[in-house]
């Protein structure tokens, strides 16, 4: 998968690769994958079967059945490189008596916290993917999940006349991330520590919200993985990376890109810049850009920015101390300004402009103010709309930001 060229349509393709799968991709004689929100992968031995992830519990029937004509013997174990529900969902579908379930540094803490804030985390992530995994419902129930063995740093585990490596990637996208390396073969299961897309920038705190993935420990898993030496990178989507000259190549690459966000806000941040400045000014050395699929350099500026400096910006000044935000004074605001009606004008004359954010600034104030002004709706709607077509559609959060605020318009000057 070409990275340069992957557009965010051709990603959320990759969520749902396996709604019109048939038969399991053999990713070698011994290998089999089955696709889903993240891949679930069968691999065979003299003496019995591992499988690498699960897939999601609403696929995991289909998941099953894509598998099962490869199946050479019992199912040894199951190990979840990480302890999101698209890697453990389907785990009740294939454990068997004397399976073994294995997780990372930190799972049983790491699922809690997730699990335990589903009422937070819920309504966010149905806000971004509803629409892009077409559920006709919400999800299933994730499992419940208690490895039976917990990878502290690295773990061996062997099995007919293959070896499995377990070993600690964290901050990819959860601090138990594992990677499972098949030191004979050359063959490295890297789960989603490198995201969704091969070669492109890491979520370091994503749209629905996480514990933030910190730079370095991402840089320091890159680095791990890219010792191994693999001349098979197996992720979490798509096909297969092949080609031990090929993997060194993008790592490299991908760890240049991502120390260069890192060193470029740190020295923005020494030379007195705010953040916002930052985001703006930020754009890719020539030769060094990557993907912006899921995670994008700006936002990395952010994330990193708050990574190393907290959560306050000096220049919010003393309100941010306090649990009173700015939005409290929207509806004095529009007084002042004559009504959201007036306000929905200027908004319009900025967007007119080219101005589409300051415009969306103002139908904030306007729509606190009075929440159901069909002038206030019109003019944000229109100017998510300019942003949706700026955007190109690259970057998928991005895209599926906006159209669910382009839906959430639309629906209020309908009802």
């Amino acid at each position: 998968m070409n990275a340069t060229t992957q557009s965010a349509p051709k990603l959320a393709d990759l969520v749902r690769s396996g709604d019109e799968q048939v038969e399991a991709i053999a990713v070698t004689d011994f290998i089999f994958q089955a696709n889903d929100i993240s891949n679930a992968y069968l691999v065979t031995t003299g003496e019995g079967d591992v499988m690498i992830n699960t897939g999601f519990m609403d696929n995991a029937e289909r998941t099953r059945r894509l598998l099962t004509p490869h199946r050479t013997g019992p199912l040894a174990f199951v190990i979840i490189t990480q302890s999101h529900a698209d890697h453990y969902g389907g785990l009740p579908e294939f454990v068997e008596e004397g399976t073994q379930v294995i997780g990372g540094p930190g799972f049983n803490e790491a699922l809690a916290d997730m699990n335990g804030l589903q009422s937070f985390f819920g309504p966010r992530s149905g806000k971004l993917w509803g629409s892009t995994l077409k559920r006709g419902s919400a999800p299933k129930a994730p499992p419940h999940v208690e490895p039976d063995i917990l990878v502290d740093r690295r773990l061996t585990v062997e099995l007919g006349e293959r070896t499995f490596e377990l070993i600690s990637t964290p901050e990819g996208e959860t601090i138990d991330n594992l990677t499972v390396w098949m030191p004979k073969e050359k063959i490295a299961f890297t789960g989603n520590v490198f995201g969704p897309v091969w070669l492109s920038m890491p979520f370091l705190n994503t749209l629905r919200g996480d514990k933030p993935r910190l730079v370095r420990n991402y840089l320091k898993s890159l680095e791990t993985v890219r010792a191994l030496g693999a001349e098979i990178v197996v992720t979490g989507h798509g096909e297969a990376i092949r080609g031990k000259e090929r993997i060194r190549a993008d790592l490299d690459k991908l760890h240049a890109a991502v120390s260069h966000v890192r060193d470029y806000t740190l020295e923005g941040m020494k030379a007195g810049k705010d953040v916002h400045t930052l985001m703006r000014e930020f754009a890719w050395p020539e030769g060094l850009q990557i993907g912006e699929f899921h995670g994008k350099g700006s936002w990395a500026v952010k994330s990193i920015w708050r990574e190393y400096s907290g959560w306050l910006h000096y220049e919010d000044g003393t309100t941010a101390l306090y649990g009173v935000p700015r939005s409290s004074v929207d509806a004095d605001l529009a007084e002042l300004a004559g009504g959201a009606a007036k306000l929905a004008q200027r908004a319009q004359a900025k967007l007119d402009g080219g101005a589409a954010l300051e415009a969306v600034h103002l139908t904030d104030i306007a729509l606190n103010a009075e929440p159901g002004n069909a002038e206030a709706l019109k003019v944000r709607k229109a100017a998510h709309e300019a942003l949706l077509a700026a955007s190109g559609g690259k970057n998928l959060s991005e895209t599926m930001w906006l159209r669910s605020e382009i839906a959430a318009m639309e629906a209020k000057l309908a009802g």
